[in-house]
């Protein structure tokens, strides 16, 4: 049974590469929005009153915690531009864990028992 079960995990089938290819697509898609969110950050920001980002470095590091759904110490957004912009870094966060988890629980049940 349990060598049943690591024979398993070494097949690689089209249910792999389906899942392979949808993470693929998520993650590329994610660091393309990391990275035009970054610039409309720091270009809405850096010269708002009382702003943390200062710098592009600040931007990215802004940009990508509120992607990986962890937040930041950084009070910013100040600007109604820059609140819009992380509204939908937020939201596209959101979707992405949602529909990560989804693909991969359509992998393990596509799965044959």
């Amino acid at each position: 049974m349990i060598r049943k079960e690591f024979g398993r995990l070494t097949d690689w089938e089209d249910r792999h590469r389906l899942l392979i290819a949808r993470l693929l697509i998520v993650l590329f898609a994610t660091l393309a929005i990391d990275a035009a969110g970054s610039v409309l950050i720091y270009f809405f920001e850096r010269h708002a009153q009382g702003t943390e980002i200062t710098s592009f470095g600040d931007a990215l590091f802004f940009t990508t915690v509120q992607l990986l759904t962890v937040s930041s110490q950084i009070k910013n957004p100040l600007t109604p531009s820059g609140r819009i912009v992380d509204v939908f870094l937020e939201v596209w966060a959101v979707i992405v864990v949602a529909g990560s988890a989804g693909a991969i629980a359509s992998f393990f049940q596509s799965a044959e028992p």
